[in-house]
């Protein structure tokens, strides 16, 4: 980046924080309604996820989607443009930013979003927006015996950690977010919290890591013991849990399956606790055991999600219950992992062997 792109970058950032964040009095004299004339545009959509129980993760997706359209119309407020600029938003990304059109689709949504639930306009004023057509491509799969290499360049509780991945069929997320009660070691099975789509739903232990899983919780026991004794121990609850069950946050059963090493601080009451591992450390280990394992494929923490679902497949599950094993709203969308059932080419005998 050239010195001149930096500082305007810098002054495009500073004109917006002063112009979304600020006190003064947003005026949506085509959209909004007169209640919203005091808010303020960054909170207002914050609040908008908030009440839809949209997750962290997602509210950081839409804000950073909402900044750079504002950043690319020249800082102008949303409520002062409408189908024009979001069309030219949406080339820019297809033609200047080569965008895959997953990514422009979801930059579509976001402005939807947005323009519908806090600006106020409905999605019918909005005309004719562009929407790319999404191709259909096929899930990354690995062999079992890549997988056994994989895991071979990986150790302690990452290992464990990946092998349920493929064992169960989890998303990194839902196995971060595993809290001790979740785990039924007396009916091999685990309990799904919350994943995506807001839904719960029960997968297996497998009985091969039951043994490991223990000692693993074991050990983490014996360190949410220590920081109880050092007057910390405490975790989040998910809602208002917390204000119903007091001591719960201590409680063994509310504790990480997957905390992390370090304690971290509220600093609203100074107290410390342990959060869950973050997702990029998984990451970056999953890739760096793929290349010493040394695969080509474009693997990643879904790529043992999607082998799971694959292998279950082709040991002749049938596809219901992979579904429910996977947590799929559609069999449609299950049904992308069928490929592998097809023979191929491979097997077809060309007409000129028979003459």
């Amino acid at each position: 980046m050239s010195l001149l792109k930096a500082r305007k970058s810098v002054y495009l950032e500073r004109r917006f924080v002063s112009y979304v964040a600020s006190d003064k009095k947003v005026e949506y004299s085509k959209y909004g309604s007169q209640k919203d004339k005091n808010k303020r545009l960054i909170p207002t959509v914050i609040d908008a996820c908030k009440t839809r129980h949209y997750s962290k993760s997602t509210q950081k997706t839409y804000i950073s989607w909402i900044k750079k359209n504002i950043f690319f119309h020249g800082v102008r407020h949303p409520s002062e443009m409408g189908e024009k600029e979001i069309n030219q938003f949406l080339t820019h990304l297809a033609v200047d930013q080569k965008v895959s059109a997953s990514t422009q689709n979801q930059a579509l949504s976001v402005l939807l979003f947005l323009y519908r639930f806090v600006i106020g306009c409905e999605i019918g004023d909005l005309g004719n927006v562009i929407r790319a057509k999404k191709k259909t491509s096929l899930p990354v799969v690995l062999s079992q015996e890549e997988i056994k290499s994989v895991l071979y360049n990986l150790d302690g509780e990452i290992w464990l950690l990946v092998s349920l991945l493929y064992g169960t069929g989890m998303r990194i997320s839902e196995c971060l977010k595993l809290r001790v009660q979740d785990i039924d070691f007396s009916n091999n099975q685990i309990f799904v919290r919350d994943g995506k789509g807001r839904k719960d739903r029960v997968t297996m232990l497998p009985s091969s890591l039951r043994q490991d899983l223990l000692n693993h919780l074991e050990r983490v026991k014996y360190i949410h013991e220590q920081d109880i004794e050092d007057g910390w121990g405490y975790n989040q609850l998910p809602y208002t849990l917390e204000k119903k069950y007091p001591s719960a946050p201590k409680e063994w059963k509310w504790q990480w399956v997957f905390p992390q090493n370090r304690r971290w601080r509220n600093k609203s009451n100074l107290s410390e606790g342990r959060h869950h591992i973050d997702p990029s450390i998984i990451q970056k280990k999953v890739r760096k055991a793929v290349f010493q394992a040394g695969i080509n494929k474009r693997a990643s923490c879904q790529t043992f999600r999607h082998s799971f679902a694959t292998h279950l497949l082709v040991a002749g599950y049938d596809i219901r219950t992979v579904q429910e094993l996977l947590g799929h709203k559609d069999v449609k969308t299950t049904m992308i992992y069928t490929h592998v059932l097809c023979k191929g080419p491979q097997s077809v005998i060309s007409p000129v062997d028979n003459i």
